[in-house]
């Protein structure tokens, strides 16, 4: 294969050792030399490995990408080396030769398809992306570690007995805060607990206090106080990371604006979406689809010999996907053409009373909005909506007339076609 980088490396990442392979002119069989070194991954001796392939003349590096493993050695070689490039690649992409397993060997390998062109790099967002990116993404952890919280609180209180969940629309409300709190402190008459309710929880009242008969002792109460406590904690914490996220955004107000015109995108949707993708993903996803795939909402291709088989989508960004699939129900359930683009997806999928169909429809929506959000970001003009009508409107009305015919005629019925007054 003809080689376009006559100077260049690869870095096979480990936890305390990389292994760096060199290709340079040289007089081997090929016209080309290989070197190859490891070095400790303290940041100091990384950036002397990235200065001593510096002087090397390297102007091209590639690396895999092994999760936070990856992310020193990265920013050594922007830091301390001088190169054109440097690529952190999806180690899917470029496996070696079975039975040549060595983090050499491996090295070898990555920087023999880097010097041919064949290696692509993934997308690695600016310095301030990415910290807005750390910030929400454990703002998410959090947030489902509150869930896994309340859910334990509920769990100790099904084992006690008290059924506050049963006639409550969560146990996160505030008058199922005030139920337990004074189970904790000892309350254990029903009446007096049920007239803690506030609100429309009141009308209630009557079965708040069959709900809260129940055997609740002493290791229930040390067990939710510690819950309790927890579940502040964790409010707390998403408090700040909900204030470090809103001054981490505003340098991208601008683009929020364009996001929040989209249907089923809110301020925080927008703020995920923006620290996943970056404010401007035209620079490194070239076409919408390219993004699409990227996040992982497209179906896989599988073909051999003629024949597609399954279809399953690929993997992608695990965080952003949750993300537009939630966008995604919220848009639906607005009149629009996202709703109608929905309802034209399930029924090509089986129809509403089948979940796999409206399971399939919904991501078709998802990957209908990460197209709609690079055309949004790209070309700097908020959401127009194409209005609930754009799939009737486009319909030819002698064609459809033939076809709901000839559908009913189908069921055993016939049809006379009158014109409306």
């Amino acid at each position: 294969m003809q080689v376009l980088y006559e100077r260049c490396a690869a870095v096979d990442v480990g936890k305390d050792v990389i292994a760096v392979a060199v290709r340079l002119p040289g007089d081997g069989p090929d016209g080309r030399a290989t070197l190859k070194r490891t070095f400790k991954t303290f940041y100091g001796v990384l950036g002397a490995a990235a200065r001593w392939l510096t002087g090397q003349g390297v102007t091209h590096v590639a690396m895999e990408a092994t999760g936070i493993y990856s992310m020193p050695v990265y920013h050594a070689l922007i830091e301390h080396g001088d190169f054109e490039r440097v690529l952190v690649c999806n180690a899917g992409h470029v496996k070696n030769v079975p039975g040549r397993k060595t983090d050499l060997s491996d090295a070898e390998w990555l920087v023999r398809l880097l010097e041919c062109g064949l290696l692509r790099g993934s997308f690695i967002p600016p310095a301030d992306v990415k910290a807005a990116r750390d910030v929400i993404r454990y703002r998410t952890k959090l947030t489902e570690s509150r869930t896994s919280e309340l859910q334990r609180l509920g769990n100790v209180l099904q084992d006690a007995g008290i059924k506050i969940d049963s006639v409550a629309s969560k146990l996160a409300t505030q008058s199922a805060r005030a139920m337990v709190e004074a189970l904790i402190d000892g309350e254990r008459r029903p009446a007096v607990l049920a007239d803690l309710a506030k609100g429309r929880m009141r009308a209630k009242i009557p079965d708040l206090a069959r709900a809260l008969e129940g055997r609740f002792g002493d290791h229930h109460a040390l067990m939710c106080r510690l819950h309790l406590e927890h579940l502040d904690h964790l409010e707390d914490m998403i408090a700040e990371l909900d204030a470090q996220v809103e001054e981490m955004m505003a340098p991208f107000r601008p683009q929020r604006d364009l996001l929040i015109s989209i249907p089923g995108i809110g301020p925080r949707a927008s703020a995920a979406i923006v620290s996943e993708i970056g404010a401007d993903p035209g620079s490194w996803f070239p076409t919408p689809e390219q993004l699409a795939s990227w996040t992982g909402l497209c179906p896989g291709n599988h073909e051999s010999a003629g024949k597609r088989h399954h279809r399953k989508r690929r993997k992608g960004n695990q965080h952003l996907q949750p993300w537009l699939v939630e966008c995604a129900w919220a848009a639906v359930r607005t009149d629009g053409y996202l709703r109608s683009f929905y309802r034209r997806q399930v029924r090509k999928f089986g129809g509403f009373g089948s979940p796999l169909a409206k399971k399939k429809a919904i991501i078709a929506v998802a990957h209908k909005l990460i197209t709609i959000v690079w055309h949004v970001l790209t070309t700097g003009r908020p959401y127009q909506d194409l209005g609930a009508d754009y799939f009737t409107s486009r319909l030819d009305p002698e064609i459809e007339t033939r076809r709901l015919v000839a559908k009913l005629q189908a069921q055993g019925y016939t049809v006379t076609l009158e014109p409306a007054a």
